[in-house]
């Protein structure tokens, strides 16, 4: 979803002219709006297939191309939406599909498709499949940067319906004449939307199990109704706290996992949280009573010495993930158990590779759909000393 814009939008078929996401200096020739014929491969990371062009495209054969709206195995017309001679790849959507895959379906809404709104990536795709696709993608990237073989299944979540009507915080692009739209893939472009059928049109529960959360407007709130509950369960269930250990909840937002872990612990004078925004650090406050909290940059708080010895960490960084520096300062403190609740696999396969530099192993990966429709998937990841005991 993009970020409200004034804009001119356009209905459903009509165009305005399209503006790319970042300007780029052409490397050559300009090959956008060309097509060609192609065989999908594997699915990537990005919500896109990798087709490679084959003797059919003449001087272009073995190029790369990123194409949405199709599936792996598949025989599609292809429009090229980014590229030039220069590029290492093209993007490009699927216009035409002339071999379809059994897992092809009718996306369920009528915004979704080339040219037309970017939030989905996947209605094309049975549910099922989509959860297989977004598996494919979890293990791929453990195995290029992590260097793991690792099976994974991607669980459904319950609160939405089939997939839709699940996203219980929407933005819609405000248009002329109160009406509204979604933007283009990878553009300033806007469709008018009457209705996206993700949106839950309601607003979101803070309740989670006994505990009702403080959140700001506008702040920081899984907008799954199912996230935050099997979040915790999958968190608790992969830490096994025991009375009396001391917790660390790093990027803690308003202290959903904190306040569980001060639950399993016995004392919420054993937690401590660190957030980087003061106003979601200032509700952690409210919402784990009596645990250290401490408002700042992740890197710099452990820096400073915060909460030099801990038994269990959880991470729940943002889409870049950890880092080096962050997964240093939490190896130095020496947990026994670390659960890493991830929102892009890339960024969790690179930091369980540093991770496994520093002693630490990937012993369970729960893998969850916490967005339908769409390529993202959340993963909950424990991480222990090599060698440790797993009972």
């Amino acid at each position: 979803m993009s970020a409200p814009d004034r804009r001119r939008g356009r209905r459903p078929g009509t165009r305005t002219g399209a503006r790319p996401a970042r300007a780029r200096t052409p490397k050559g020739r300009v090959r956008v709006g060309e097509r060609f014929e192609a065989e999908v491969g594997p699915v990537a990371h990005g919500g896109h297939c990798v087709a490679r062009l084959d003797a059919r495209a003449g001087e272009d054969a073995g190029r790369v191309v990123f194409v949405r709206h199709a599936l792996p195995g598949e025989q599609v017309v292809l429009v090229v939406t980014e590229g030039s001679d220069g590029d290492r790849f093209w993007r490009g959507d699927a216009v035409e599909v002339r071999t379809p895959s059994a897992d092809r379906v009718e996306a369920p809404c009528p915004y979704a498709g080339p040219g037309l709104c970017g939030g989905c990536d996947l209605q094309h795709v049975a549910l099922p499949a989509q959860r297989d696709l977004k598996a494919a993608v979890v293990r791929e990237q453990l195995a290029r940067l992590a260097g793991l073989d690792v099976d994974v299944t991607v669980e459904a979540v319950p609160g939405d319906d089939e997939g839709l009507r699940w996203r219980t915080r929407h933005h819609y692009v405000d248009l002329p004449g109160g009406r509204q739209g979604m933007r283009v893939h990878r553009s300033h472009e806007v469709v008018e939307v009457d209705d996206c059928l993700l949106d839950a049109h309601r607003p979101p529960s803070y309740d989670v199990g006994p505990h009702t959360f403080a959140v700001a407007d506008g702040g920081f709130w899984q907008v799954h109704p199912g996230a935050p509950g099997v979040l915790v369960e999958s968190v608790l269930a992969a830490l096994a706290p025991r009375s009396g250990e001391r917790a660390l909840d790093l990027y803690a937002g308003v202290g959903l996992f904190g306040r569980f872990l001060a639950d399993a612990v016995g004392d919420t004078e054993l937690v401590s949280l660190v957030e980087a925004d003061a106003e979601a650090a200032s509700l952690s406050a409210e919402n784990v009573p009596g645990a250290e909290v401490h408002a700042g940059p992740v890197e710099q708080v452990l820096g400073a010495g915060v909460a030099p010895e801990v038994d269990l960490v959880v991470l729940d960084p943002p889409r870049t993930g950890a880092r080096r520096p962050v997964v240093e300062q939490v190896v130095a403190r020496g947990p026994r158990a670390v659960a890493y609740v991830a929102c892009d696999p890339a960024a969790l396969a690179r930091d369980v590779a540093t991770f496994a530099e520093l002693g630490y192993e990937l012993r369970s990966l729960r893998a969850l759909d916490l967005f339908p429709m769409t390529h993202h998937v959340e993963c909950v990841a424990l991480l222990e000393k090599v060698g440790s005991d797993l009972g």
